[in-house]
């Protein structure tokens, strides 16, 4: 099921004279409302850049943006429950800044290795190890899971469906901004209709008699 978009749109100052990338992050993820305001991680951490939503984005997406992360190792890295990630990975998934694909896990016969990546990671390897080793396959163990990161692996990249979803959020703001007016001057024009009409005085009609 697809999320819906939901974006907090402030007015801002870049922050593209800050040299560190963490405190550009932190301040990033609060401009766009991924981190609320006075925001409390309620646990053990004593900062912000020790919280689950912040390690997420900046420690596994964004310093390893080619990875694909289940849902278990998010769970392992971050030291949190499952409920946990999905509710920061639904808040990244309301931005559309993310891309879910399947990671499955073969032993490849050539190499003797256990790999777990994309399905077409998983064949880019079998076909690079076949070269080397022809007549021996690799076997696929288990069922896909579904994994997660930043789409193209690039944040500036994946930008741009945000900023495609604005555009179309602020074109349906206009629609109806442009409706209500056109209705409130519709009101507002009867009513001077009303108020400008002429008033008829009622004649009372004489009963003939017979």
């Amino acid at each position: 099921m697809r999320m819906g978009f939901e974006l907090a749109v402030v007015s801002n100052t870049p922050l593209t004279p800050i040299a560190d990338a963490e405190t550009v992050a932190i301040g990033f993820l609060f401009q766009i409302g991924y981190l609320p305001k006075g925001y409390d991680p309620k646990t053990d951490v004593e900062s912000v850049r020790q919280s689950v939503p912040y390690k997420l984005v900046m420690n596994c997406l964004l310093r390893r943006p080619e990875k694909l992360w289940s849902i278990e190792e998010l769970c392992t890295v971050l030291h949190t429950s499952r409920p946990t990630v999905y509710r920061h990975l639904n808040k990244l998934k309301g931005f559309d800044l993310l891309e879910e694909q399947s990671i499955t896990t073969f032993r490849c016969a050539h190499c003797d290795a256990f790999e777990s990546g994309a399905e077409a990671d998983v064949l880019q390897h079998v076909e690079s190890c076949a070269a080397k080793k022809p007549g021996k396959k690799s076997d696929v163990l288990g069922q896909s899971r579904k994994g997660y990161r930043i789409r193209y692996g690039n944040v500036s990249k994946s930008w741009n469906f945000v900023e495609a979803h604005v555009k179309v959020a602020m074109e349906g703001y206009r629609r109806t901004v442009d409706h209500l007016h056109d209705l409130v001057q519709r009101d507002l024009a009867a009513k001077r209709r009303a108020e400008e009409a002429p008033l008829v005085e009622e004649v009372p009609v004489a009963k003939v008699k017979r």
